[in-house]
């Protein structure tokens, strides 16, 4: 019997051994989320902290809105993440609307917090579509706002990159001209924006390397649970959703437990993917959904780093008045005494 080309990939693939198997756990993770704004969805983003920081993750990010139209509450989550949990929090700041005196302000603000890490970026301009345009006594441009924060402090300082390039960018090499001068400027890290095809990722980690860029370079992951948000995000940054992948959620639109697991599925398979190119260190775009960045983690061999005894030893340790608000059924403060549990796992982890 003759096989044919297809049908002896489908055969390799029946014979492959699992894609998760006994993986060895020691990938590095970094979790965004966005600042609220309702008592509703401040709930919902503390209880994916919770559920995602027995994970160890090396910081968690809080986003800073279009135009610095989150200022205060990116602020108000950031200290109250880095005050009340074990999680070494970074906080977004742009150039957008502000004189450099503003921004440094801002920064200065959260060095008194006792945040150290900083995630330095251009930022998008208040207006959808409309282009970014430097405020006439602020930072330019993300080299220049990561070398002012140099001045200020000894911050840790992530700054963004586009395996697919940045829409404003020119070309794929001015692009990565850009990455350069923000790493060379003090830069610490690169994420990358979301992507959806490893191959994207390799081809820009080869470019970078080629340019001479030796700092760490941190894919990007979006977890896809809305197909139509994903659109509209994807052609804001120039990123490609592959036709398989749309066709994957068609009639899915009533059926959010199944977009769920294929959301997980697409997302899993890809860092698989990245993890076998040598990738060690993923940050999740959670969109302050917990699930699906936990399914994930959890396929890439990653487990909870904080035992029962660990959680009985604060439980033993917390303040009288702490423990009567939580059996008064403050569900914010026992969620908050539970993430204090780690801090003697993850204390490490802070920079």
């Amino acid at each position: 019997m003759t096989l044919t080309v297809g049908q002896l990939e489908e055969a390799r693939r029946a014979l492959d051994a699992p894609l998760f198997a006994d993986l060895a756990g020691d990938a590095q993770v970094s979790f965004e989320f966005f600042p609220p704004k309702t008592e509703k969805m401040e709930a919902t983003l503390w209880q994916s902290i919770e559920t995602l920081a027995p994970l160890g993750p090396r910081f968690v990010s809080v986003t800073y809105g279009a135009g610095g139209s989150t200022r205060e509450r990116t602020h108000a989550t950031v200290a109250r993440i880095q005050r009340e949990t074990p999680l070494a929090a970074a906080a977004h700041l742009t150039c957008v609307e502000a004189t450099k005196e503003e921004i440094d302000a801002v920064a200065e603000q959260y060095w008194a917090a006792g945040v150290r890490h900083i995630v330095a970026l251009r930022g998008d301009p208040p207006s959808e579509g409309a282009r970014f345009a430097p405020h006439p006594g602020g930072y330019a441009n993300a080299a220049a706002l990561v070398e002012g924060l140099r001045k200020l402090h000894p911050f840790e300082i992530s700054v963004a990159a586009y395996p697919e390039c940045h829409p404003d960018s020119a070309d794929a090499k001015a692009d990565i001209d850009n990455l350069k001068r923000k790493i060379d400027a003090g830069a610490t890290r690169a994420i990358t924006q979301f992507f959806f095809s490893p191959e994207a990722f390799f081809r820009f980690r080869d470019a970078a390397a080629a340019a001479g860029i030796t700092a760490e370079l941190v894919p990007g992951i979006l977890p896809v649970s809305n197909v139509a948000q994903t659109r509209k995000f994807a052609g804001l940054c120039g990123a490609a959703i592959p036709a398989w992948m749309d066709r994957l959620f068609e009639g899915l639109d009533d059926h959010p437990a199944a977009r769920q697991l294929i959301a997980a599925t697409i997302a899993a398979e890809m860092c698989r993917k990245l993890y076998a190119g040598g990738v060690r260190s993923f940050h999740f775009y959670t969109l302050n959904r917990a699930e699906l960045s936990y399914a994930i983690c959890h396929l890439m061999g990653l487990r909870p780093k904080v035992g029962a005894k660990a959680e009985a030893a604060w439980a033993a340790k917390k303040p009288r008045s702490f423990r009567a608000k939580s059996r008064n059924g403050d569900n914010r403060h026992a969620s908050v005494s539970r993430l204090r549990s780690t801090r003697t796992e993850c204390e490490h982890e802070r920079t």
